[in-house]
């Protein structure tokens, strides 16, 4: 199964937030709520690492020239 998209993981993070907000959910089912919670933040603040990374190696190329190179190579 493909990993979901940026959109979906916050999406996912609202549900799970929703989730745990609810009065009748046992104390089992919220921490693994929350570890899946947490396990989707840091994936999103990767992507987001990620991304803001590529934007500024975008903005600081010579003559509007935009020059995109991979961080591994």
């Amino acid at each position: 199964m493909a990993e979901p998209n940026f959109q979906e993981q916050l999406e996912r993070l609202e549900e799970i937030v929703r989730r745990l907000e609810a009065p009748d959910l046992d104390l089992d089912a919220a921490l693994k709520l929350f570890e899946e919670g947490v396990e989707r933040l840091r994936q999103a603040r990767e992507r987001l690492t990620a991304a803001e990374a590529k934007v500024r190696q975008v903005l600081a190329t010579h003559a509007g020239k935009p020059k995109v190179e991979d961080f591994d190579g």
